[in-house]
């Protein structure tokens, strides 16, 4: 049955209690594990490359693989929200114990730790979020609807980012890293645990066509990769941004601790102020321009900002013009997530929603997890400041991060060019 326009008040309930605690997740997983590893475990940027590149693949693998589980799964609780009840109390309790890998010894042996305590959080972040969550949104909205619901889920992105950039210098200042991780987690598994009993699902009767890793195979054949060509030409565009993204993002707080020489707080709440301009305020009308304008024209105009945004902020020392500069990256970072995410869900098949959310996160994820902070890690150790930290040797990371990067974003709107919008 098709879902209708207006979601029910108990829909918004579920979309918005989850989104917020996954992204509360998320949010300190790909900031604070980095900062974490560098500051209490080691000084080299390379384990946290590799850290990110290994959760980056568990992410992408996890999701086609229970993407697809979800897809074919039918009980008298729905198809989604087994994974997603059951993943997001895991996801809290694995987010709290990670700070537990640096009581290992010797470094290389916490760096061991560390990764792996990531993984295992990964695996039940991205069956609960990635895979499940996602395809119930997508199975929810419409084509009308859908930029007005992923405006909200990327405000709830940043209201979550707020809550843990803006929350973390004074608790970890205060109380330290433990109490921190410990706090995010239990918020995760308490808002998880509420919002998957507000779930709605309509019932699907019909039994799936195939064995499992029938479907999984069937998706990869040369005929419906080229049926599905739209769809794969908006995901490479996808990955060029993010790629680009994640050559200075893992180490957004080291740089602005490091090299401009904030303390935490500072950082904080410079990274705070330009998510509640440039993420919060600006989400939902953007969400409205991509159902009105078109999530091409959205998209493209982001490219060209997101340049322009990064260069500046390369070149800005102090807070006021760090703040102002980060509102110009972070404003387009918005616009493109809300027009390119929007656009992928409207490509996606109704029978795989779940398998091609993971195909999805093989691109904005995986590709760019690894192929974005292992250049970051190469320009960081070439061109960084050698530097020591609790008898540590490392590097600080330079600007020149946010300017290869800015550079890099262009790359992103070629694929684009070449994708006609459907209008619905």
């Amino acid at each position: 049955m098709k879902p209708k326009s207006a979601l029910s008040p108990k829909i918004w309930t579920a979309i918005i209690l989850l989104a917020f605690s996954g992204q509360l997740a998320w949010g300190v997983e790909n900031q604070y594990y980095n900062t974490f590893m560098y500051n209490k475990i080691t000084p080299d940027p390379r384990p946290i490359s590799w850290m990110v590149a290994a959760s980056a693949v568990a992410a992408t693998l996890t999701t086609i693989l229970m993407g697809t589980l979800s897809d074919r799964t039918r009980t008298r609780w729905g198809r989604r929200r087994p994974f997603i009840l059951f993943g997001y109390i895991a996801w809290g309790l694995c987010t709290a114990i990670y700070p537990l890998a640096s009581y290992f010894h010797p470094v290389m042996l916490a760096v061991g730790m560390a990764i792996l305590f990531d993984c295992v959080m990964t695996f039940f972040g991205s069956t609960a979020n990635d895979a499940s969550l996602n395809a119930y949104i997508t199975d929810v909205t419409t084509s009308e609807n859908r930029g007005r619901v992923m405006s909200v889920v990327e405000i709830l992105t940043w209201v979550a980012i707020l809550v843990v950039y803006g929350g973390s210098g004074p608790i970890i200042d205060h109380w330290g890293y433990f109490v921190f991780f410990y706090l995010i987690g239990g918020l995760v598994l308490v808002l998880g645990l509420v919002g998957s009993l507000f779930i709605h699902e309509e019932p699907v009767t019909e039994k799936p066509q195939g064995t499992y890793w029938h479907q999984l195979a069937d998706s990869l054949q040369w005929k419906n990769l080229v049926a599905n060509r739209d769809f794969f030409m908006v995901l490479i565009g996808i990955s060029l941004w993010a790629i680009a993204e994640n050559i200075f993002f893992p180490y957004l707080i080291i740089y602005l601790e490091h090299y401009v020489q904030l303390d935490t707080t500072s950082s904080s709440i410079t990274i705070a102020a330009c998510i509640l301009i440039g993420g919060i305020a600006l989400a939902y009308p953007l969400g409205e321009l991509v159902d009105h304008w078109g999530r091409k024209p959205v998209a493209l105009i982001a490219v060209g900002a997101e340049m322009v945004g990064l260069i500046l902020f390369s070149l800005t020392r102090t807070l006021v013009p760090l703040v102002i500069t980060g509102i110009l990256w972070l404003g387009p970072l918005t616009a493109w997530t809300i027009s390119t995410g929007t656009w992928s869900k409207d490509l996606f098949p109704e029978d795989k929603r779940g398998q091609f959310a993971g195909f999805y996160l093989f691109f904005w994820v995986m590709l760019p997890m690894i192929l974005g902070p292992l250049t970051g890690s190469w320009l960081g150790t070439h061109f960084g400041i050698p530097t020591v930290i609790d008898g540590q040797a490392g590097y600080i990371p330079t600007p020149i991060l946010f300017q290869v990067a800015g550079v890099a974003t262009l790359l992103a709107a070629i694929p684009l060019w070449f994708v006609k919008e459907k209008k619905a």
